[in-house]
């Protein structure tokens, strides 16, 4: 990721949360080296936002220590497994666990535990061995941890309300798919 130094691309949207019924959406996603990436759409609000920080740099923006934990299988990748400590209290996360593809020369799961938001797992597939972006990202999140402001998830979106107040802890997914991608070096 640090070779680049700008993409943009179109984005698909889905969401699998339990209490909301939304059609796919549709958007364009900007990244400008330095700069908080973008996504724009005249019918969604990117929620959660630290899901399309394909680049990580919230976790790298303070001091860190690093753990390494090894190796692990990830989808058929035997992936070496580090762990993210920040020595800052500044860092809005408390640990992340991040899953490298060494031969390929990127992340492909990272899991990050926030300090206000919860546990953010993300699942970056990629469509070839040469591909610096993923094509498909998957979000993982617990619903109860991240405020989501219903009005924001777009037209044509039913929200089951009576379900949303239940007790119980809730997960919710977000996938998604970018195409046309236009990287600059």
């Amino acid at each position: 990721m640090d070779s680049i130094k700008s993409y943009d691309a179109q984005i698909k949207l889905d969401v699998d949360i339990s209490f909301i019924n939304m059609p796919s959406k549709y958007g364009k996603v900007l990244y400008k080296q330095g700069e908080t990436t973008k996504v724009t759409s005249e019918d969604f609000i990117m929620l959660p936002k630290r899901g399309l920080d394909l680049t990580l740099n919230e976790i790298f923006k303070y001091p860190f220590i690093t753990v390494n934990r090894g190796e692990a299988n990830h989808k058929g990748i035997l992936c070496k497994v580090i762990n993210l400590i920040p020595t800052s209290s500044k860092s809005d996360f408390s640990i992340a666990t991040i899953f490298m593809d060494t031969k390929a020369k990127r992340i492909v799961k990272s899991e990050i535990s926030t300090k206000m938001e919860g546990v953010f797992t993300t699942y970056l597939d990629y469509k070839n061995y040469a591909d610096i972006l993923p094509m498909k990202i998957e979000v993982e999140f617990a619903v109860n941890s991240v405020k989501i402001p219903l009005r924001f998830l777009g037209k044509e979106t039913e929200v089951d309300r009576k379900a949303l107040k239940q007790e119980g802890s809730k997960t919710g997914k977000i996938f998604l798919t970018l195409s046309e991608i236009k990287i600059v070096k």
